[in-house]
């Protein structure tokens, strides 16, 4: 407890000018999101003490019983014939009720239910529009068409307009009346760059970030603070356990067509990665020249990878923001790890027989040590000593090849395989979701007592994830004073393009299947496509590539890619694909 709580009592200049930036950023930041409180709060109206605001949850319509939520628990309320039931402002029936709709209830002094005032709203994405009908879409997979009333209020940002004045892609809330006619539409239309701002803005303070933001402060500012190893290895192993768990559950639900098309998407998400691990090394070596070739290969290994924190994370945000994504997703996790591992291997073999030394150099690389010459060894009658054997690392210089080359004559031995393929990670999120599906299939009373520990506590979980997950990224800033300009702007930019390229490869497919994808589908596969590893690649590494730097990859991946992803590359990818399948329409069959 003493080692934990001692401070240090001088922190260099470097450190205070770091402290310094931080306070001000959180400062700014806080002063953005308190006037942001402040005007949402000056937009709201007092609800009277008589009304309250409730969901329906269920209906009986013999005896007229409603069993509604308030957020702490249920209640329930007898309603007399005589009680006034409105739904969106126009008289209606308790038999055209429906579970979920919102509604505040008048009661008289003695509690009875003397007015019902029923709102339902359908939320969506304008896909059609003309004079009498509008089309909209929640998830970008279904549809839900109404007709529009001759006499329906039709508003776009505040201002009265016509039907003409809706475009698709606007964002919009109808209001059926009993008959399912809208009655009014309200439309919110903002440009691309205000969306993002709004998406970033609110997605800056989730509890999610603000760990990462106070684990990423605790080495600028000295804390002397360590995140105990071994709860950081069980939050790990309960994350992947309850992605695979929760995966697997909605797997089980899923039909025989989804489940082909889940597949196909696989092996679209595979050839994905490995292109953007290809790609990676291709980029290094033009902008980059300088960077040692087994360094840039070890780093597109990296970023052909993918991050399992970048993807919880954005699950998270998903979750938080009520976007669907694919059932499949947690097992795109898995298969889109492996490529870029295997294009490290690949590269990291051509180099080797490519004259490549035992400290990674290549010939035409400064520190580069040739081989030794082997020369005969002559043994007369006075030296009866025996030959002195060779160096190993003499032995693979001569032979072309270095270390990690494998017991086995090649790079891809029996063990690097075994790493590949069976890391404790795969085997952890595989594992979660074979459970995952085999429980469910046993129906949902099996799982329902095991989702309060994998489902209900996972955003929990995830923010202690993160505030270690900060603590290392800002540790890993430091590994980046050598590395150069145009090596931090890769770790910045990078992201960007493979995710960019990501949704353009899973839009791709989605027209050629001619099935539309959800949001969230294109938002996890961006990040699968953007991430980059920091625990199955650096393995690797250890085993078949320690001739690279073990700190330039994961300052890279941790310090910029990982940090940028979980703070703006998550609205960014979900603002480029809103754009992506409003601009190419997928039509499903």
């Amino acid at each position: 407890m003493r080692n934990l709580l001692h401070c240090r009592r001088t922190p260099n200049r470097t450190s205070l000018h770091w402290a310094s930036f931080g306070i001000c950023a959180v400062i700014l930041s806080l002063g953005v999101f308190f006037g942001d409180v402040r005007a949402h709060e000056g937009t709201g109206s007092a609800t009277p003490s008589a009304e309250r605001r409730l969901k329906i949850i269920s209906i009986v319509t013999g005896n007229p019983m409603l069993t509604v939520s308030d957020g702490d628990g249920q209640q329930v309320f007898d309603l007399s014939p005589e009680a006034e039931v409105r739904l969106n402002g126009a008289p209606a029936s308790v038999q055209s009720l429906q579970s979920g709709d919102s509604l505040t209830v008048e009661l008289d002094d003695q509690h009875h239910v003397i007015s019902v005032d029923v709102h339902r709203i359908q939320a969506g994405i304008i896909l059609q529009v003309s004079q009498d009908k509008i089309e909209l879409t929640t998830d970008y997979t279904d549809r839900h068409r109404f007709r529009i009333a001759e006499n329906a209020a039709l508003l776009l940002n505040g201002a009265a307009v016509d039907f003409q004045g809706l475009q698709r892609g606007d964002h919009v809330q109808v209001f059926p009346d009993p008959s399912g006619q809208a009655v009014r539409v309200e439309v919110t239309r903002q440009s691309a760059l205000a969306e993002f701002w709004d998406n970033f803005r609110h997605n800056l303070f989730k509890p999610l970030l603000l760990f990462f933001y106070m684990g990423f402060s605790v080495p600028l500012l000295k804390i002397a603070f360590e995140f105990p190893h071994v709860i950081y290895q069980g939050l790990t192993m309960y994350l992947l356990i309850s992605i695979g768990w929760h995966g697997g559950e909605e797997l089980a639900d899923l039909s025989g067509g989804v489940l082909k098309q889940a597949l196909l998407f696989m092996m679209v998400g595979f050839f994905t990665n490995f292109v953007i691990g290809s790609g990676a090394y291709g980029m290094l070596r033009k902008f980059i020249p300088r960077m040692r070739r087994v360094d840039a290969a070890t780093v597109a290994a990296y970023y052909g990878s993918d991050s399992a924190g970048t993807f919880v994370t954005c699950l998270g945000v998903l979750v938080a923001a009520n976007i669907k994504y694919a059932a499949y997703m947690p097992v795109m996790l898995a298969v889109m790890e492996i490529p870029g591992c295997l294009v490290g291997l690949v590269l990291v073999a051509k180099l080797r027989t490519h004259g490549m030394d035992a400290l990674g150099n290549m010939p035409d690389e400064p520190g580069y040590i040739p081989p030794a010459p082997l020369l005969p060894v002559e043994h007369t009658q006075l030296d009866d000593r025996p030959p002195v054997e060779e160096p190993a690392v003499v032995k693979s210089q001569a032979t072309g090849h270095g270390h990690g080359s494998g017991a086995a004559g090649g790079i891809f031995n029996a063990e690097l395989l075994r790493e590949v393929f069976f890391n404790p990670g795969l085997f952890l999120l595989f594992g979660g979701i074979l459970i995952g599906f085999v429980s469910r299939l046993q129906g949902h009373k099996v799982t329902d007592a095991d989702d309060s520990l994998f489902v209900n506590l996972f955003q929990g979980m995830l923010c202690l994830f993160l505030l270690e997950m900060g603590m290392t990224a800002s540790k890993r800033l430091k590994d980046l004073q050598s590395a150069g300009w145009r090596f931090i702007l890769f770790g910045l930019l990078a992201p960007n393009l493979f995710a960019t390229f990501g949704i353009a490869m899973a839009h791709l497919f989605s027209m050629l299947m001619g099935a539309p994808l959800q949001l969230g589908t294109y938002a996890l596969f961006a990040v699968l496509c953007g991430a980059a590893s920091y625990i199955a690649v650096p393995a690797i590494q250890r085993l078949a590539i320690p001739e690279a730097s073990p700190t330039l990859p994961l300052a890279a991946s941790l310090g910029l890619t990982f940090s940028y992803n979980v703070t703006i590359g998550i609205p960014i990818y979900i603002l480029i694909s809103q754009l992506v399948i409003m601009a190419f329409p997928v039509h499903g069959a």
